[in-house]
């Protein structure tokens, strides 16, 4: 009702609440654009800019196909790298460059080509691996974690997060939507 009125994904009139302060939001709007992979690129850049500091961690390489080097770069190595679509969630739009076959590296060579700023490319990382109860047996699967960081009087770091399985065997996409799951997160000290 406020953003997209095809959408089945919401609440009818929770954000009416939300501007009346009457209900918080733990993702409240505009918060998202954090999630967006483009942004994500240009951290180390915002941090320089704004701070004249280096990023203490820094990001994983990434490839902004919008900018003419990074765009050759990813057309010449795109079978060693994972292309993913800047607009897109869940693992769609996204090629495993080492796991796709050379008709798929074409198409996102041409997808690319045709609307760069809309994709962004990462060297392959190796996942680590966590045993599942996958059936009657334990198997290893491909996990990420991702931290939870609490902002209110002061900037919180959960001592845990959200651990996304890969179910499927040899993935390497742990998203629930690409039948991904999760895992419990314990974090002793």
């Amino acid at each position: 009702m406020a953003f997209n009125p095809h959408s089945l994904i919401g609440i009818p009139g929770i954000f009416e609440a939300y501007k009346k302060g009457n209900i918080a939001l733990a993702n409240a709007p505009g918060t998202g654009v954090a999630d967006d992979k483009v942004v994500y690129a240009y951290v180390p850049r915002i941090i320089k800019y704004y701070l004249g500091e280096d990023a203490i961690i820094p990001n994983v390489d990434t490839y902004i196909c919008g900018e003419e080097d990074d765009m050759k770069y990813v057309l010449e190595n795109i079978e060693k790298l994972v292309v993913k679509e800047a607009n897109e969630a869940g693992g769609y739009g996204m090629l495993i460059g080492p796991k796709a076959t050379k008709e798929e590296h074409e198409i996102f060579r041409q997808r690319i080509k045709d609307n760069p700023r809309n994709y962004i490319a990462q060297p392959t990382i190796s996942l680590s691996r966590s045993p599942c109860v996958i059936g009657d047996g334990i198997e290893g699967r491909h996990v990420d974690l991702r931290p939870y960081i609490l902002y209110g009087n002061g900037i919180h770091v959960t001592p845990g997060g959200l651990t996304r399985v890969a179910l499927r065997k040899g993935s390497l996409v742990v998203n629930s939507s690409q039948g991904g799951g999760s895992k419990d997160t314990w974090v002793l000290y």
